[in-house]
């Protein structure tokens, strides 16, 4: 029997000298890049270890998203197996990218996603789709300049299976004709807001493409002429029907066909078709799991109402586990026939259902324990009673959103936390929830979203045990919460490592120490404090220092933020791809500095009393990334038509507002008064 010989570890150097990484196969090195693959800084500091890591670091990545075309040249080079390609920062790609693009990686593309891009034109997409056979994804939302010529060339993709034009509104029936006779392995397709497809692209689309799993047909004028068709798709899971005003009872009730696999529903703002039409369409549909009815589904498009006819066309899907009937009226025959569904509802949405009352909403909750998410927000009827039935009935909740349900009492919030230990997300926004409320709702320690905008009665005491016990926390919005002060911002930088996202707008009482305390908090990628007055340049600078991850930024009226809180930002915040600005104390030069980062996408610049138009041309052309800014018109005949013509060339879309300078005048922040002019320093 021969002896397998023991294969040796490969040195990874190209050169001959020492190199105390050459233990390590490359095959043990591309496993530690699987685990970094989330975190771009921690990539990039492995392939700068040594020459051996930069070229397996090459080998190995197979997923990118440039920030700016620019930066393609210097990519093709050096990665040459991507697989997927997220060109979505890029507002500016051409034929010739595409060209590039399909040359460089024709054997290993599988997805691109051009939804942000412009300036391509069918032969770019013809060029890629021809050379890149391996294509199974695509994203081309929002191309609003592609025509039917770019349809022919996307059906040039025989291996498509999943495929996005949103909002191509110049797309006809006959590019979707093309596009179903040459893609035929199609299993999900979105036509959301292609307001020239009709009745006859669609029924193109349902008998070529056999095999599609999800269909979008949002806001098409289309008929039940080609749903006859679409509902004999055998494989058929995901169907959007929102918006589609041309389907209505009459038509529906001529349907023969019924499409048994058929999982979820989407009838939104449908407001021609009634239980009588909605029986028709899922008569036979065995494997329904979700529905959604909101804001339509009625007998009147004023009212969409609940009733026991509509309700008691669901009887029948014993797989039914999703019901949204958002903006609803419910009638009391409408709850009592939901009540009494023999099916695992798991989710219920019931958000601005005028008619909800306590009686109703008890009685439903009471019948369907096993709810893992309820929304009632703006349900201004119920009170306390709702509260308690809800939250002795449904213990296995996940996820209750009750905003603006302004008749609950502040001793209600006390048994969301002693009853629903499983809750993972809670609004309560603009609620008469205190301190109390807050203890108890600290019980829940997998939270990891919560939702305190206007809640004048909570404070730093509530706040604090909050941030002490829900560690997993990664949203929190205290927006108006005007109690809570840099004690309670600094127990949930201190105790929720995890947090994403935090909203302390229009809070007074906060300072530079809550920004300080939230510098802690590294993974921190949105941050907005419009409005906090105590704020300065030295927060921001620590939040700068210690959130690198920080992409959403939001200083609107922060008059004590001026350009030395720039400078940090443009040195340590390079993942920023959005800020306002407005009314700030920043001039030309830490505008300047701004546009040094290489991500930045958004800015809205408005009264910033400081900014001169040299000042401002110059940093849009030094913000090469910039696909959207907001700009008080009154710089418009100020800046050179050349630089606003180059920048919309480039993909930048200016969006110039005529707004008089605001100042807050009232206490409580509610009211916006008309004060001093924009050539005032604030």
């Amino acid at each position: 029997m021969k002896t397998q010989s023991k294969r040796r570890p490969q040195p990874l150097s190209p050169d001959s000298s020492p190199n105390p990484f050459d233990i390590l196969t490359e095959e043990i090195v591309c496993k530690i890049l699987d685990h970094l693959h989330n975190d771009p800084f921690a990539t990039k500091a492995f392939s700068l270890t040594c020459k051996a890591f930069y070229f397996i670091e090459s080998r190995h990545r197979r997923i990118l998203k440039p920030l700016r075309p620019e930066l393609l040249p210097r990519i093709f080079h050096r990665y040459r197996f991507v697989s997927h390609l997220d060109l979505s920062m890029c507002p500016r790609v051409d034929d010739n990218t595409l060209n590039v693009i399909s040359s460089t990686w024709k054997a290993t593309l599988q997805s691109i996603n051009l939804s942000r891009s412009r300036f391509f034109t069918n032969a770019g997409l013809s060029s890629l789709f021809v050379n890149c056979s391996g294509l199974v994804e695509v994203d081309l939302c929002n191309a609003t300049q592609l025509t039917d010529l770019a349809a022919s060339a996307i059906a040039e993709a025989k291996n498509l299976e999943r495929l996005s034009l949103a909002r191509c509104k110049s797309i006809t029936d006959m590019g979707i004709g093309c596009i179903a006779v040459g893609c035929r392995k199609l299993r999900s397709l979105c036509l959301k807001w292609c307001l020239r497809v009709g009745d006859l692209g669609v029924e193109l689309i349902a008998l070529k493409c056999k095999q599609i799993r999800s269909l979008d047909l949002s806001y098409l004028p289309i008929t039940e002429k080609s749903l006859n068709s679409v509902l004999q798709l055998q494989h058929l899971e995901d169907l959007v029907l929102e918006g589609c005003h041309g389907i209505d009872d009459d038509g529906l009730s001529t349907l023969d066909q019924s499409c048994k696999s058929l999982k979820m529903l989407n009838l939104s703002n449908c407001q021609n078709v009634t239980h009588t039409g909605l029986s028709s369409l899922i008569n036979g549909t065995e494997q329904l799991q979700q529905i959604i009815l909101a804001y339509g589904s009625s007998v009147s498009p004023k009212l969409p109402k609940v009733t026991s006819d509509l309700v008691k066309c669901l009887n029948a899907y014993s797989k039914l586990q999703s019901i949204k009937l958002d903006g609803c009226t419910v009638t009391w025959s409408g709850i009592k026939a939901m009540a009494s569904l023999n099916a695992p509802v798991k989710e219920l949405s019931l958000s601005k259902c005028l008619g909800l009352t306590d009686d109703g909403l008890s009685f439903l909750v009471q019948s369907h324990k096993d709810l893992r998410k309820l929304d009632i927000t703006c349900c201004r009827k119920i009170t306390y009673t709702s509260i308690d039935i809800i939250t002795n009935s449904c213990t296995s909740l996940t996820s209750l959103r009750m905003e603006s349900c302004s008749l609950v009492p502040k001793e209600a919030f006390v048994l969301i936390g002693a009853r629903c230990s499983f809750l993972e997300e809670l609004d309560v926004t603009d609620n008469e929830i205190d301190d109390e409320g807050l203890k108890s709702i600290s019980r829940c320690s997998k939270l990891s979203i919560l939702k305190l905008g206007i809640c004048s009665n909570i404070s730093d005491e509530g706040l604090a045990k909050v941030g002490s016990s829900c560690s997993m926390l990664k949203e929190v919005d205290l927006y108006r919460s005007v109690a809570i002060s840099d004690a309670g911002i600094a127990a949930i930088g201190e105790g929720c490592p995890a947090l994403e996202m935090i909203n302390i707008a229009y809070n007074d009482k906060i300072t530079d120490n809550s920004l300080i305390s939230l510098s802690k908090c590294r993974l921190l990628k949105a941050l907005e404090i419009r409005g906090c007055l105590g704020v300065s340049s030295i927060g921001l600078s620590a939040i700068a220092v210690g959130c690198k991850q920080l992409t959403v930024l939001d200083i609107k009226k922060c008059f004590n933020i001026n350009d030395n809180g720039m400078l940090p930002l443009a040195q340590f915040s390079q993942n920023l791809k959005q800020i306002n600005l407005s009314y700030c104390s920043v001039t030309d030069v830490g505008l300047v500095a701004l546009a040094s980062i290489s991500r930045l996408q958004n800015m809205t610049i408005l009264h910033l009393a400081g900014l001169t138009p040299n000042g401002l041309a110059a940093a849009l052309l030094a913000c090469r990334a910039l696909t959207k800014v907001k700009l008080h018109a009154s710089f418009r005949p100020l800046l050179p038509q050349s630089i606003l013509g180059y920048m919309e060339a480039h993909g930048c879309v200016f969006h110039w507002r005529d707004k008089a300078f605001q100042k807050e005048m009232d206490p409580k922040g509610w009211k916006l008064h008309f004060g001093r002019s924009s050539s005032e320093v604030p």
